[in-house]
């Protein structure tokens, strides 16, 4: 699969599974975001791309904000993300390179 596609599944898999946590339909979440349903449908399979306007309004309508994240913070994000099990830990540790 191609970078763009699997990126694009990645984010409907995201979307599906926030919708079903909201337990909203394909349709509620559609009508809140100003879109067809059928567009939403391709959004969250992954099978068509999105403006980041109508991305932003699908995030908003699943009560979500979009935002951009510099690549190196990745790990920070994640590591706050996860249960803890030990709260001693650092919330994130700089990368071999000497990235963040």
């Amino acid at each position: 699969m191609q970078p763009e596609n699997e990126a694009l599944h990645e984010i409907g898999g995201m979307i599906r599974q926030a919708r079903l946590k909201a337990a909203l339909t394909q349709e509620q979440v559609a009508e809140r975001a100003g879109i067809s349903r059928p567009r939403y449908r391709e959004i969250e399979k992954g099978t068509a791309a999105a403006r980041a306007t109508t991305l932003t309004n699908v995030a908003r309508a699943l009560g979500l904000e979009m935002i951009l994240v510099p690549q190196a913070m990745l790990p920070a994000i994640h590591s706050l993300m996860r249960p803890h099990e030990d709260e001693d830990l650092p919330a994130f540790a700089p990368l071999p390179d000497g990235g963040l």
